[in-house]
């Protein structure tokens, strides 16, 4: 039996392709407010970006039922996974850090006082990475559903919760007021949790190594999100207010001086 060497090309309706990616839908959303050709560079990236918060809030959920199910490998994989996306994620800064002001002020005003502050999916991002803020359900109380999403998940235990309450599974000594604590609050660094982190990395089990080391991954990359979008801003619009109304670059510097995961970081000095 011989292949055909022309690939098919009528299907009577719609491609397979657009049936399955919606590309047509996709293409659909780009909708300029300004008349300068730099803006359509700005919307697209950030509407890569949205892709990508849902992506990694989709895999990060798959992570936390692996880890309550005790699959600590299958959790590695997805987790090593979503860093490969935050690479990609990252490297959407680059076309928008490297405009000058001028080309930024060029169609700024079409922004009004919008802002990726308010994206309702970063939040989500930091809410599973455990930066956790009753505050930042505010800018979404006039969708509901995302604004009910969005409290259900503030009461949820984030991912580096579910990981401490999965080690205290596997036998090792993570306190009870840690696996007690107000998971609405933004999660703060443990001695007890530095000193398991400390063990694993001494000699714990492959296992837990390597989640470790996914979650230090993250971490980095998160990190590095926060960073590459304050040398962006910094960049393109210097010391002037953010979009949204913040005060731009200095509340950006005060939020890299958070890191997620703490304990992963600080165990380091002592092994």
């Amino acid at each position: 039996m011989t292949c055909p060497v022309s690939p098919k090309l009528d299907f009577g309706g719609t491609t397979p392709y657009e049936d399955y990616v919606h590309a047509s839908v996709l293409h659909s959303l780009q909708q300029q407010w300004s008349e300068d050709p730099r803006e359509m560079s700005f919307l697209v990236i950030t509407q890569v970006m949205e892709l990508y918060f849902g992506l990694l809030c989709f895999e990060w959920r798959q992570a936390k039922k692996e880890l309550r199910a005790d699959d600590l490998r299958a959790a590695v994989r997805t987790l090593r996974r979503s860093d490969l996306h935050m690479q990609a994620l990252n490297a959407a800064w680059r076309p928008i850090a490297r405009m000058t002001p001028a080309e930024f002020n060029s169609f700024r005003d079409a922004l009004g006082e919008g802002s990726g502050f308010q994206s309702g999916r970063y939040r989500e991002v930091e809410f599973l990475l455990g930066e956790k803020s009753r505050s930042m359900l505010v800018p979404h109380r006039a969708v509901p559903r995302q604004h009910e999403a969005l409290e259900k998940l503030l009461n949820e235990p984030s991912l580096y919760d579910e990981v401490l309450a999965a080690l205290y599974r596997q036998g090792l000594p993570i306190p009870q007021d840690v696996l007690k604590r107000d998971v609405s609050q933004p999660y703060e660094p443990n001695a007890e949790v530095e000193a398991v982190w400390a063990d694993i990395y001494r000699g714990g089990s492959r296992d837990l190594l390597e989640l470790g080391e996914a979650l230090t991954d993250i971490a980095e990359e998160f990190a590095r999100w926060r960073y590459d979008h304050l040398l962006a801003t910094r960049r393109s619009m210097g010391a002037k207010a953010g979009t949204g109304g913040s005060a731009g670059v200095a509340w950006l510097e005060k939020r890299t001086q958070r890191s997620v995961f703490p304990e992963l970081w600080t165990a380091r000095s002592y092994v």
